[in-house]
């Protein structure tokens, strides 16, 4: 007899999802919008060989996480390539530069699609299609407002028109060379944040600027880091009410992130032979 448990233990494998993680901090959130979904994920850690941690209590994290090295021979279905406190510098005064070219090169013919997050955005345009970036004269932090500009595209269903997201960069990319570009499709935008989410026409590539990534509590981790660093820093737009700091978070971007990453996972498993 078919019970429910029967349906619930399904035989369909589950999906191999790696996460390139180039944060001075763990990635929780990150993990449970993986996880927030009907669809089954294994997930592999992966970090830089030549990134050394300066947050010494990041050590037992990643000590857990493999190197490229160890993971370069296997077939994923989804890659996941975060931001990185590097947006300031070229791409080439990177130190782990040569290894995320590596990385980005592997993606091409081991990776169904690859989800590019904030600097990992900003990279992978720069590496597969030359676009390059600019650094802001002031930090781009906040909560803005975005639009969907093609409700047709894969990422954008059963997304509302507009929709609220964060945003923590020191860099923008040259949205011009984009729409000259045939193969990519900016498929929302903000007026002041600008192109938000980028993909390549069969979502093989996708470019997420900001950071539906985080929650609440990341956001304040990163402004107190920017303030450790002496960094000129304002208030972040829209994430108080009020723009007031005693006043509660503007957290409304949750139901947003959990959409958009469900969307980018049933789009995988859509192109993955069961």
């Amino acid at each position: 007899m078919i019970t429910e448990a029967n349906i619930t233990q399904q035989s369909i494998d589950p999906l191999r999802i790696a996460i390139l993680n180039l944060m001075p901090t763990p990635i929780a959130e990150l993990l449970r919008l993986l996880r927030n979904t009907s669809l089954q994920v294994d997930i592999e850690h992966i970090k830089i060989k030549t990134y050394a941690a300066k947050d010494t209590s990041q050590d037992e994290f990643l000590n857990a996480y493999k190197t490229f090295d160890q993971i370069k021979n296997r077939q994923f279905d989804g890659f996941v390539i975060t931001g990185a406190p590097v947006e300031r510098m070229e791409f080439e005064k990177v130190d782990y530069w040569q290894e995320i070219c590596e990385i980005l090169e592997w993606t091409k013919t081991n990776v169904t699609s690859t989800f590019h997050i904030c600097w990992g955005a900003q990279a992978g345009l720069y590496y597969h299609y030359g676009i390059k970036k600019h650094v802001l004269p002031n930090k781009l932090f906040g909560i803005y407002e975005h639009t969907v500009l093609n409700p047709h595209n894969i990422l954008m269903r059963g997304f509302d028109d507009t929709f609220l997201s964060p945003h923590c960069r020191w860099a923008n990319v040259d949205e011009e060379a984009i729409k000259k570009c045939p193969e990519l499709e900016i498929v929302s935008a903000a007026n002041l944040a600008r192109a938000y989410i980028i993909t390549s026409r069969n979502c093989k590539h996708i470019f997420v600027l900001g950071h539906p990534d985080y929650d609440g509590a990341m956001f304040i981790d990163e402004n107190k880091r920017d303030i450790e660093k002496g960094l000129n820093i304002t208030l972040p737009r829209h994430y108080f009410v009020d723009n007031d700091p005693t006043k509660p978070l503007n957290v409304f971007w949750d139901s947003h992130a959990n959409r958009l990453f469900s969307n980018w996972l049933h789009h995988i498993r859509s192109t993955t032979p069961e």
